[in-house]
């Protein structure tokens, strides 16, 4: 079992820059790869990123590609997401995600886990 607990979101102008943390429970951490996604309102949850156990390999979706960084630190337990250039358009609620198989995926049923989220926006 993993339980995942995001932060570092809020108000931020367009072009500016956040950076999301999630901090994941259990020593199984490092073998799970881990994913971002987001979920605007009135639509539904999109992938945004992923990374793989050992951070080798990532994924984003290509409407962040160049402005995301998806990273980890498995003595943290932690991955963090990135956000630079921000446009008001990544408005959303942001969620991280776990997935025991420890190959990145773009594919949100694939992931096990997931946190409660965070709320992400960019004024114009």
């Amino acid at each position: 079992q993993v339980q995942l607990v995001e932060s570092g979101g809020g108000l931020v102008q367009a072009g500016g820059s956040l950076r999301l943390s999630c901090a994941a429970s259990g020593r199984a951490f490092r073998n799970y790869a881990m994913g971002w996604f987001r979920q605007a309102p009135g639509k539904e949850r999109e992938f945004v990123a992923a990374i793989s156990w050992s951070g080798s390999s990532t994924l984003y979706a290509d409407s962040v590609k160049g402005r995301f960084t998806i990273s980890r630190d498995n003595s943290k337990n932690t991955v963090y997401l990135q956000m630079n250039s921000l446009k008001p358009e990544d408005t959303a609620v942001y969620y991280c995600a776990a997935r025991p198989m420890g190959i990145a995926t773009m594919t949100q049923n694939e992931y096990d886990y997931w946190g409660q989220g965070t709320q992400v926006t960019v004024s114009s």
